[in-house]
């Protein structure tokens, strides 16, 4: 009895072993208009008079004891809009590795957010294609006055025992230097 048991144990652990389940990737461009299609309303036909940019700082991947080991997190983007009577246009999401190069886009078009909505963007802990600097771009825009959108981003892994999440806040793209 103890054999059968041990032997189908065994077996277990080798089918799992063996079966290797297909590896999930950056969330598909295209899909934040049907996965969001709740959030998101007409893009209005008025001049956009407002805009902005945002730039998020993510971390996909971290280097750990002095760069010879590599955590890997999932990283996903929030776009809020913070205003209660406007919509939001997003023209841009854009994700960037720590070259620089551009790795996706995830956006066929503009698209319009309710007011109060929320639109986000998932990148797998198995898709490491951004690395330790990797970054997004949010590029927005409104039919005049409106609250500034709140942009972050929440990045989840484990490493060892230890689980662990943290955020990084979206900065508005703001030239400076001299005028």
């Amino acid at each position: 009895m103890c054999h059968i048991r041990a032997g189908a144990i065994f077996l277990a652990v080798l089918v799992c072993l063996t079966v290797r389940m297909p590896d999930a990737l950056a969330q598909s461009p295209g899909s934040i208009e049907q996965n969001f299609a709740n959030s998101l309303t007409a893009v209005p036909t008025e001049g956009l008079t407002a805009s902005g940019a945002f730039y998020v700082p993510v971390y996909s991947s971290v280097s750990m004891s002095q760069g010879k080991l590599r955590a890997d997190f999932s990283v996903t983007l929030s776009v809020h809009n913070a205003s209660e009577t406007r919509p939001l246009v997003l023209k841009r999401i854009a994700y960037f590795d720590t070259a620089g190069k551009m790795v996706e886009s995830y956006l066929k078009s503009p698209i319009a957010l309710k007011p109060f909505a929320t639109v986000e963007v998932a990148i797998a802990t198995t898709d490491t294609r951004g690395g330790t600097g990797a970054n997004f771009v949010v590029d927005w825009a409104a039919a005049g006055e409106i609250a500034e959108p709140a942009v972050e981003a929440l990045m989840v892994g484990s490493v060892g025992p230890g689980h662990y999440a943290f955020i990084s806040q979206g900065r508005p793209i703001r030239p400076l230097g001299n005028n």
